[in-house]
């Protein structure tokens, strides 16, 4: 049996789904008189990705830089802040009340406060990805880097292995699949800092078309963003699924 016919009785039922989905959301539309300012039709979504005139291509890449930019951020602010938590105690009790404080606010009303201190541009909406996905970075970073086994720590003191080899060639290589599990959930919360900081100040990307159509209730080209917005986020999870795959296959099965 091929990958290819495996991936396809996988994902069937996903597909079937979306299809019955799609199929009955148009005939709503068609025949039950839903007006298309309160739901466009599939059909109308289509022709707004396709044949509209909104530029998406400038927008498509101005959220796909801040999303990425703010998964990167996240990634390596919340790896060095795990290592530093997992290394040394006096770090952990310094900065985990503090990145818990920081975690628990509200991020929406945070979003202002960047437009104040940065102004408009794709920065400030990289940082408020990066805000919303580091903390699971954080913490797994860390209980990856302190769950090892006992029996695998008392091998490398057995040796007179320091601290920094155990830390590499065991502490490590024991935290990656945590860290990669951590990063999938990071994939998804920068999409929504990215389009949360769009929203409150941009001057494109598809979080500012989706504003934008509201005063015009252009509700197909807003469905045609939203479309945007998760193909994008699909692509960062699949990157980060296909490296956690050659990263550390050893992991696989055990989520």
């Amino acid at each position: 049996m091929t990958k290819l016919t495996m991936a396809s009785r996988q994902y069937w039922p996903t597909i079937g789904l979306f299809a019955i989905l799609l199929a009955s959301w148009q005939i709503a539309v068609s025949f039950g008189g839903i007006r298309e300012y309160l739901l466009p039709s599939p059909l109308a979504v289509w022709n707004a990705l396709w044949f509209g005139d909104t530029n998406w291509t400038q927008h498509l890449w101005v959220t796909t830089l801040e999303i990425i930019g703010a998964f990167v951020l996240a990634a390596v602010a919340g790896i060095v802040l795990g290592v530093a938590i997992a290394w040394s105690p006096l770090m952990a009790n310094a900065l985990v009340p503090f990145l818990v404080f920081v975690n628990t606010l509200p991020k929406v009303a945070v979003a202002p406060l960047f437009l104040i201190w940065m102004g408009y541009g794709i920065f400030p909406n990289m940082l408020m990805g990066a805000l919303i996905g580091f903390f699971p970075v954080v913490i797994n970073t860390a209980v990856g880097l302190t769950q090892v086994e006992p029996d695998m720590l008392d091998l490398g003191r057995v040796f007179s292995a320091p601290k920094w080899k155990i830390f590499l060639k065991i502490r490590l290589p024991n935290a990656l699949p945590y860290i990669l599990s951590a990063l999938k959930i990071t994939a998804t919360a920068a999409v929504v800092g990215a389009i949360v900081g769009e929203f409150v100040a941009s001057q494109s990307g598809l979080g500012y078309v989706i504003v934008t159509t509201q005063s015009s209730m252009n509700t197909s080209v807003a469905f045609a963003a939203l479309i945007w917005i998760s193909v994008v986020g699909l692509l960062l999870y699949g990157a980060v699924v296909l490296a956690a795959r050659v990263w550390a296959p050893w992991a696989e099965g055990t989520e």
